[in-house]
């Protein structure tokens, strides 16, 4: 199930070079994530567990700049043991230029002992897009 936010660039965003900053693209790619989570996972599951990234990949393709509006869009794209993989794309929302891809290994940690746990069933089924049979 794809989950979409948008942001608007702003000059606290960009870098020397008037491009939005890596560093905010890595902030936004956290924050599509969390707010994707919060928008899915019941609060019972969300008091009992807590994902911790263990690696991003990030493949940048086109700058964007002051006044822009980005279009972010993720979903998961597979998970094994406690690691899920999630895919973030971002793009100009009015030409469609894509700016960006991640993708991101999260680990799953139990939130009282925060150690990795596995990924239950459960947990799993509340990305996966439901349909009407």
């Amino acid at each position: 199930m794809v989950f979409e936010m948008k942001r608007e660039v702003r000059q606290e965003d960009l870098d020397d070079l008037e491009h939005v900053n890596n560093v905010r693209y890595v902030q936004w790619i956290q924050d599509i994530s969390k707010a994707h989570w919060e928008a899915r996972a019941p609060q019972s599951i969300r008091d009992s567990v807590i994902w911790v990234v263990k690696q991003h990949k990030i493949e940048y393709r086109n700058a964007a700049k002051l006044g822009d509006t980005v279009l972010m869009k993720t979903h998961i794209d597979h998970s094994a043991g406690a690691i899920s993989v999630r895919v973030v794309k971002m793009f100009d929302s009015k030409t469609k230029l894509p700016l960006l891809k991640s993708e991101t290994q999260w680990c799953l940690l139990n939130k009282k002992t925060l150690k990795p746990m596995r990924i239950s069933d459960e947990i799993s089924s509340v990305f996966i897009q439901k349909t009407n049979s």
